[in-house]
């Protein structure tokens, strides 16, 4: 799916980027960058989480994402900008955080059964995911590529989509995969919405507004998935996910405004 997906939205927008004039010629250095950064961010970050959301319902998925910006705080503090230290406003947004994600994971702690030991395997998956969604994204900025961004965006899902295409040929999965009129309207969402318009913004706010702005998406995701889990898929929402939403949108707060503030 994640294959399909990038793939077919990488290629049909080069393919419009050529169309309406822009240069879709990219040299080495910049084609090596948007490589890396694609791959991170498209084959390995999108395609765990959409494995993970097999496992974990859509509400608490992206709760979990929502630890984003405290990602995005610690990789520019320690792994960027070396020698600068946090404030004490955005160590206690991160020891907040923490706190949280504890809460939302409490019952699949406590679950002894099989699907409680998936579910958490599935959860502490989607911290590695933000984690390198927050690590390419900051690394997609300092690398400085020039390239249009929307050019960028179409190189990016185009290889990253392709090599999702070849892990998953090898893993054996287009004999499970189901070509029914539901799967190909969610593919072709996706194509549009998700990467087209989410994905191409994405690029572009990376490059012109600070990453502790762009971070703030995950404000948002949790709200909007909670209430669409509900409404669409009948997902509960339980004390536990309640109590983690209570925690982890105020620690994120803690940590982008202390962000912002130096």
């Amino acid at each position: 799916m994640a294959g399909v997906r990038f793939s077919a939205a990488g290629v049909i927008l080069l393919a419009f980027c050529a169309a309406t004039g822009r240069t879709i010629a990219v040299e080495g250095r910049q084609l090596r960058g948007l490589a890396v950064v694609g791959i991170l961010l498209l084959s390995f970050s999108n395609s765990v989480l959409a494995w993970a959301e097999l496992y974990v319902p859509t509400g608490l998925t992206a709760l979990i994402v929502a630890i984003v910006p405290v990602w995005f705080l610690l990789i520019e503090r320690y792994m960027i900008r070396r020698g600068e230290s946090p404030t004490a406003r955005g160590l206690a947004g991160v020891a907040l955080g923490a706190a949280g994600m504890v809460i939302l994971l409490w019952p699949r702690l406590a679950a002894a059964s099989t699907l409680g030991w998936w579910q958490l395997l599935a959860a502490i998956s989607l911290l590695g995911s933000s984690f390198t969604w927050a690590f390419g994204s900051v690394l997609g900025r300092h690398l400085r590529l020039t390239v249009d961004p929307l050019v960028g965006s179409g190189w990016q899902m185009a290889i990253a989509g392709t090599l999702n295409v070849v892990i998953g040929s090898l893993l054996g999965q287009w004999r499970d995969a189901r070509w029914d009129a539901a799967a190909l309207g969610s593919i072709a969402y996706l194509i549009v919405f998700g990467s087209w318009v989410g994905y191409s913004a994405y690029v572009w706010l990376l490059r012109h507004v600070p990453t502790s702005k762009v971070s703030t998406f995950a404000y948002v995701n949790p709200i909007v998935a909670v209430f669409l889990g509900w409404l669409v898929l009948g997902e509960s929402i339980d004390r536990f996910i309640l109590a983690g939403t209570l925690v982890i949108v105020p620690a994120v707060a803690l940590v982008t405004s202390a962000q912002t503030s130096r």
